[in-house]
């Protein structure tokens, strides 16, 4: 099993590298670097020989009818039809058992302290690939199972650059798009952190020419250059407490605040099962409401996540955010016309 997860898994990769637009035109040599960095962490070539490569290339032509050409003038792989990808092709019996034999893994792992913030998504893997594998018909299993999608938006493919920049806290060179001004703009940063949220990738960083620090989306990003330039860290930055009272990925250099709001018994309930953030807490509680009590910044994550609930909840304090909700729902009636 071992050596047959590690094939399929090295078609993965190639299949990964050969799509990536932004590192077109991978050669044999940076086919078998990534394999041996994913694989192995380390890209001293001693695992995975070019013979491997070209097994896996032979192979992929033959399983997948991958339309795997070479490009002399650049020297490297492409698609001939750059649509396709083997992600598209349905999973055979050696497929699922190298995915189930991985998911096993894991899941032997997810108590462990590195693993656990990924609990809840390592046991949908394992129950993506249980049902898979005991399904009479795994192709049909949409039919009778639908699982929650998420859509990629984009940018992970900066991902191990920007990793390595902060690692060796150096700068990268990127232009960015702006959604409010629709230019893009060169920029150039001091990498600091890599954050999650809701599907997308946000780069934390300090930026050098507006001597702040300043959040990037990955997915806006554009002909990322890692340089050779040693840059200083802010050493006030600490990674541990940037997002402590944060909801979502915005940020305030002003101190949290306290927020008090109540809830009827529904949404109380929702929220009890799902709190809004860590340091939610109860501070009264009655058979109609419950008042919850939040350390947060007000940001727009926030505000956004209270009208969720409609007239389910209720600010009470501060009233600089009861303002802000105030306003948003007179521009909501507005909209519907209500009142005219």
């Amino acid at each position: 099993m071992p050596h047959i997860k590690n094939t399929l898994f090295r078609h993965r990769i190639i299949d990964k590298c050969i799509r990536n637009k932004y590192k077109p035109f991978p050669s044999k040599a940076d086919l078998r670097r990534a394999c041996e960095e994913e694989l192995f962490g380390s890209e001293d070539r001693s695992n995975i020989c070019d013979s491997t490569i070209e097994k896996d290339l032979f192979a992929m032509r033959q399983e997948y009818d991958a339309p795997i050409k070479y490009s002399k003038l650049h020297k490297g792989y492409f698609y001939e039809d750059p649509e396709f990808t083997i992600n598209d092709v349905p999973l055979n019996e050696s497929d699922l058992d190298a995915v189930k034999f991985a998911a096993n893994t894991l899941l032997q792992f997810k108590d462990v302290e590195m693993f656990r913030e990924f609990g809840n998504a390592i046991d949908k893997i394992v129950d993506r690939v249980t049902l898979s594998t005991n399904s009479k018909h795994p192709l049909e299993l949409n039919e009778f199972v639908q699982f929650e999608t998420a859509f990629s938006v984009g940018g992970g493919e900066f991902l191990p650059d920007l990793l390595q920049a902060i690692q060796k806290s150096v700068a990268v060179y990127f232009e960015y798009e702006n959604f409010n001004s629709n230019t893009v703009k060169p920029r150039k940063v001091c990498p600091l952190l890599l954050k999650e949220y809701r599907n997308r990738w946000y780069l934390i960083s300090y930026d050098l020419i507006k001597d702040r620090i300043t959040t990037y989306a990955l997915e806006r990003m554009r002909k990322l250059e890692l340089s050779e330039e040693k840059v200083v860290k802010p050493h006030h930055f600490n990674p541990k407490d940037f997002f402590r009272y944060s909801i979502g990925i915005s940020t305030n250099e002003s101190e949290f605040e306290r927020v008090l709001f109540t809830a009827n018994d529904v949404a109380s309930k929702y929220l009890q099962t799902q709190p809004l953030h860590h340091s939610q807490c109860i501070v009264k509680q009655n058979e109609l409401f419950t008042t919850f009590e939040l350390e947060v910044f007000v940001s727009e994550e926030l505000i956004r996540s209270i009208l969720s609930f409609g007239g389910e909840i209720t600010v009470l304090e501060p009233a600089s955010l009861k303002e802000k909700i105030e306003a948003r729902v007179k521009m909501m009636v507005g909209n519907y016309g209500i009142g005219d």
